[in-house]
């Protein structure tokens, strides 16, 4: 990497976030470079002591419109885009009385946190910057001259530079940060589009702009040989993104995608109706259940199956209290995320030292819109987010048995579930506790069957005499395509049956449900989750 050095002799700062700023400009002040500043930023440094100029008085222009103007003058951008081995360039500058700026330090208006934090239209517009992308862009494009800093956290690596180059900065420093500052604009960019977006109901844009901010880089990706990071992104949704992680390891890639899963599983319980626990493993729930209090929602979806459940994440709706940290900790258990830990329950977890503790400070609501995204070759797929709930469905029933209040209260906790398990999905619960899940498998009765077979090891492992699906109902994320599917869940022992209906066999499978017996009731939402 070229290490060609260039002095800093002159520095632009205009910054929203000083965190660091009076600091940083006493060391270059120190360093003998003269500081120009604008606004907020101005006046920080002027209380500080510290010598500094008006960009009013570089320009010879005032700042207007409530400082929406400010920035915008060749006097700036010459100054920032002057190629300074260019004998034409270095003409107009000295004909215009354009001053070099060799370093640059600009954050941006707070625009993503005005809309993490609810702020109304008229306050996102006004946090939208303009001069500052502006100056960010022309000095990462002159980034053979000029350093640009869109992040206090490179405070110390450009004082680092200076310090061991005689006050200049290195080729190799200017080019990574001019990285960043592209990427820092495309973020902030990207969050305005998908604001405006939304703003006006346009769901599919011509053009649609992603960005994040890394949370932190991690070991790896799926596997060792794939290289991963977590990217954070404007949205304030409650979960693996926002929490606080208040012990353990690192979170690896496959950790934050399965806490993802289990926590946008366990919303979907209200907390106020009952304590609820969702186990993940690889993606999948493999034991969700509700309970009188957590701890007995924990080991009613433990009981489900305790064999996948070794490893896993545990989802909780509400605080994790004492009794219910004591018995997760029995089993070895990768990552617990709830809204909130007591005292007591956060020190017995503290007792696994690796075990990771996630308090999100709310549950995700699983109604509110939101955009999902995956990638493909060449390009991505992006939808909105699956925000139907079973409780806002008319639920018809097409049999000529009606399922009873027990049947009809655990086919919508078992709707649930399903919508979060992985497709063909296949759920079979009873008294609110899932007791067999099938899930990708790529035929829907061998979903079946094998949610089937679960309920049967899970009886074995409690040394029951019957498949825990005896007497349970079974919930299908899509329609039967055939009675096949249906009729194994008959076999199985469940009573009861929840589809969404729409298959050109719907006739056969409702036929073949009244001769089994079976309850059934079509939802008309479909649930794929691919």
């Amino acid at each position: 990497m070229p290490t060609r050095t260039e002095r800093v002799e002159r520095a632009l700062l205009s910054v929203s976030d000083k965190t660091g700023l009076v600091d940083f400009a006493r060391a270059l002040v120190e360093r003998g470079v003269e500081l120009v500043s604008t606004g907020g930023t101005h006046r920080a440094l002027a209380e500080a002591g510290l010598p500094v100029r008006e960009v009013s008085d570089l320009t010879g222009f005032p700042e207007m419109m409530d400082g929406r103007v400010k920035t915008l003058h060749p006097k700036v951008h010459g100054g920032l885009l002057a190629i300074r081995a260019n004998p034409e360039h270095q003409a107009a500058m000295l004909a215009h009385g354009i001053p070099q700026i060799d370093l640059l330090v600009v954050n941006l208006y707070p625009f993503e946190a005005t809309l993490a934090a609810g702020g109304d239209r008229e306050a996102l517009v006004e946090n939208i910057d303009i001069g500052g992308p502006a100056m960010i862009r022309a000095a990462a494009k002159n980034h053979d001259a000029v350093a640009v800093v869109v992040d206090p956290a490179d405070y110390d690596a450009v004082l680092a530079d200076l310090a061991a180059h005689d006050g200049a900065t290195t080729l190799t420093l200017r080019r990574r940060l001019a990285q960043k500052a592209y990427a820092r604009t495309a973020a902030y960019d990207a969050t305005i589009s998908n604001w405006l977006a939304e703003d006006i109901g346009e769901s599919a844009p011509d053009y649609r702009a992603i960005g994040g901010t890394r949370g932190e880089p991690l070991r790896y990706g799926e596997n060792p040989h794939q290289q991963g990071a977590f990217y954070r992104t404007a949205e304030a949704r409650p979960g693996v993104a926002t929490a606080r992680q208040v012990q353990g390891k690192q979170l690896s890639y496959n950790n934050i995608a399965d806490t993802d899963a289990a926590y946008e599983c366990v919303a979907e319980f209200a907390p106020e109706v009952a304590p609820a626990v969702v186990v993940v493993k690889h993606a999948n729930p493999c034991g969700v259940a509700m309970g009188a209090t957590l701890r007995e929602a924990y080991e009613r979806a433990l009981a489900c199956d305790p064999v996948s459940a070794f490893g896993g994440i545990v989802a909780l709706n509400r605080t994790l209290d004492a009794e219910a940290a004591a018995k997760i900790v029995e089993i070895f258990t990768e990552v617990i995320i709830a809204p909130d830990a007591t005292p007591d329950a956060i020190a017995l977890v503290a007792a696994k030292k690796n075990l990771r503790l996630l308090l999100a400070g709310a549950l995700p609501d699983p109604r509110a819109p939101g955009l999902t995204l995956r990638t493909v070759a060449g390009g991505f797929l992006a939808q909105a987010r699956d925000a139907a709930t079973v409780d806002d469905m008319e639920l018809r029933v097409v049999t000529k048995r009606e399922p009873d209040a027990r049947e009809l209260a655990d086919l919508r906790f078992a709707y649930r579930v399903a919508k979060h398990v992985k497709s063909n999905a296949i759920v079979y619960a009873r008294d609110g506790a899932t007791v067999g899940i099938g899930a990708g498998q790529m035929s829907r009765v061998d979903s079946s069957r094998i949610a089937a077979w679960k309920a049967e090891e899970a009886a074995r492992a409690q040394s029951l005499p019957q498949s825990l699906a005896r007497g349970s109902v079974v919930a299908s994320d899509a329609f039967f395509p055939f009675p096949d599917g249906l009729l194994a869940a008959a076999q199985a022992g469940a009573t009861a049956v929840i589809q969404p209906g729409g298959s050109m066999r719907d006739s056969d499978v409702i036929a073949a449900a009244d001769e089994a017996g079976l309850a059934m009731v079509f939802t008309g939402h479909r649930h794929f989750r691919h």
